[in-house]
């Protein structure tokens, strides 16, 4: 089955070319596997937990599974056609196996787990089918899927895999995903011991570490250790935020790094620009004078700068969607042209590993790794995910811990937005807690009214402090950089049905970040409600949730109240813990702030 497989996706050639086409999985080691305990595997982290389906469909928390075994966790999916990927895995864990059978010690122990990464085709029925041609009773090996690929996101956050799934000219998935092969070796603490790629997985070192992690793991372990340094905002969510998707909390050390990134100049190409730039903490971690951000050199970035504050919630990122994981899109400013210019992902690493002030700062945090892609990522949305903000008015009010908190005014709006004025269509609140974000994208018109929509006559402009005048647009067109134009999710998917959607934004600390909407056109929360109550830009793609309200000034108004009442109490630590004390290093700086992990786009 195996050279069938191989022929028919590579010509026939010697076997010396099958040895290099194929991963070292798949052939004997060329070399003698290190002997069980003459080394060590310090953890890597926390493995996450989350909810999964086993092969008979029963709903089951992924820790259950685990059962205080030694794990060896696979992400897989069933039609995969590369040799070197999801087939090399299974193959992988069919050795380990038959390893196990012949040492019933060990095979009590040990558990195999294989987790498919595309619920929509690998349902628990097909998980049991291809589990039935794999598993040799009485060796426990399970075979899990989850009920959605929303409910697959946050463990393919929490453990750090990535996938992209594959599209043909017309926009329709071909059933083909592109992922890097990852295999968990997870200790009955639930502590990750290492980490195999394609390169790097063979049943021969992979038994090695499991007999190592054995010999000195205790046949049942503590419950799961918290880091001993968990950052403040990270000790406890803030009354009225849901719990915090799974994955280890960062430490300090990680926090702290990611702060000095988070204000360091010379992360941009000239050493003038830092994320804190364009998500300065004092205006609500966005720019409240920008409608649209500003880069490099004075370059115009063509969308708002959002908050940062909770984004350890968001499940998408940018304005259209395009990444998932804050660790990965921390790299889209650094790259833009238009925002910090670097060159290439290289340029950014060479230069912090030839800034003195960073040396042996990676490797301390992150065992003896340097600055590398993944390195600088995590530390960066490890500071980001500590910027938890809520214990709102309104939150104190809804919990019933002070009845008083919230004004009559702002009582009334709440009924509004939950009740006549349909806002929580897309501004979701659930029983407990309230993120005010349904994490879809919608069409309001606003991206419609900026690319299709006629240009006014003439515009009113100030120019000088009181001193307005009518000048017509030919005229300010003739002087300024033509607008460009923004299409929103359509960019990612090139779907036409997706033109002009954008993210919702959660509302947390709303009252602080204006201006609003992804092009900064709106410039008060007045003007929000306004254009919500008008019906937004009637359009054929209009979503249908959004249509003219009868609402009148005090409805108005209320809601606005509510709006503001959602103002965190603890916006003022948050921002002081931030300008704490200065950076203090070369190219650094706490007056100016950077381009952060949730940009512009």
């Amino acid at each position: 089955m195996l050279l069938a497989i191989w022929s028919a996706a590579a010509p026939a050639d010697d076997g010396e070319s099958m040895a290099r086409v194929l991963a070292p999985g798949w052939q004997r080691l060329e070399y003698p596997a290190p002997t069980p305990g003459t080394y060590e595997l310090p953890p890597l982290g926390i493995a996450p937990d989350g909810d999964v389906l086993d092969d008979s469909g029963r709903a089951r928390r992924l820790y259950d599974v685990f059962d205080d075994e030694v794990v060896i966790l696979s992400f897989i999916y069933t039609s995969c056609p590369d040799i070197n990927g999801c087939p090399l895995a299974s193959h992988v864990m069919e050795r380990i196996q038959r390893r196990l059978g012949e040492d019933a010690g060990l095979a009590r122990r040990v558990r195999l787990v294989s987790l498919s990464f595309d619920p929509e085709h690998d349902t628990p029925e097909v998980m049991r089918r291809y589990g039935q041609r794999r598993v040799r009773p009485p060796i426990d090996w399970q075979f899990l899927t989850t009920s959605s690929n929303r409910a697959l996101q946050p463990l393919l956050r929490g453990f750090g895999q990535s996938i992209r799934r594959e599209y043909n000219e017309n926009g329709r998935p071909i059933g083909t995903i592109s992922h890097i092969l990852r295999v968990f070796l997870i200790d009955p603490a639930r502590r990750i011991r290492n980490i195999y790629s394609s390169a790097l997985l063979h049943p021969d070192t992979l038994w090695s570490d499991v007999a190592t992690v054995l010999a000195g793991s205790p046949a049942k372990p503590a419950p799961t250790p918290r880091p001993a340094a968990v950052p403040r905002a990270l000790a406890g969510v803030p009354l009225g935020l849901p719990p915090l998707p799974p994955g280890a909390p960062p430490t300090e050390e990680a926090v702290a790094l990611g702060r000095k990134l988070f204000f360091d100049r010379r992360l941009s190409r000239n050493g003038t620009i830092s994320c804190a730039m364009c998500h300065v903490p004092e205006q609500g971690f966005t720019s409240n004078e920008m409608a649209t951000a500003v880069g490099i050199e004075g370059r115009t970035v063509r969308r708002n700068a959002p908050t940062i504050y909770n984004v350890a919630y968001a499940e998408r990122l940018f304005h259209d969607a395009r990444e998932d994981r804050l660790e990965q899109q921390v790299w889209g400013p650094l790259l833009a042209a238009n925002e910090m210019g670097n060159a290439s992902i290289g340029v950014v690493l060479d230069r912090l590993g030839s800034l003195p002030d960073y040396a042996g700062r990676f490797a301390a945090v992150y065992d003896g790794t340097g600055p590398s892609m993944e390195t600088v990522g995590w530390a960066l949305a490890a500071y980001e995910r500590t910027l938890l903000s809520a214990d709102s008015p309104f939150d104190r009010w809804r919990a019933g811990t002070d009845p008083d908190a919230l004004s009559p005014a702002a009582r009334r709006g709440f009924a509004l937005f939950s009740g006549r004025a349909g806002c929580t269509a897309c501004h979701r609140i659930a029983a407990e807690d309230a993120l005010f974000t349904d994490q879809e994208l919608h069409d309001t018109g606003v991206g419609y009214r900026q690319t299709m929509a006629p240009p006014e006559k003439d515009l009113e402009v100030e120019v000088a402090p009181g001193v307005r005048l009518r000048v017509e647009t030919k005229t300010i067109a003739a002087a300024s950089e033509p607008r460009p134009s923004d299409l929103g999710r359509y960019e990612i998917t090139e779907r036409p049905e997706d033109r002009w959607k954008y993210k919702t934004p959660i509302l947390r600390n709303v009252a602080l970040t204006a201006p609003y909407m992804h092009d900064g056109s709106i410039a008060s929360l007045e003007g929000v409600v306004d254009f919500y109550a008008g019906g937004g830009v009637p359009h054929a793609l209009l979503d249908e949730r959004i249509h003219p309200l009868d609402l009148d000034e005090r409805d108005r108004s209320d809601l606005v109240a509510f709006l503001r009442s959602l103002t965190g109490s603890d916006v003022d630590a948050i921002v002081a813990e931030a300008l704490a004390e200065p950076v203090g290093e070369p190219g650094s700086s706490t007056g100016g702030h950077a381009a952060s992990p949730d940009p512009h786009g």
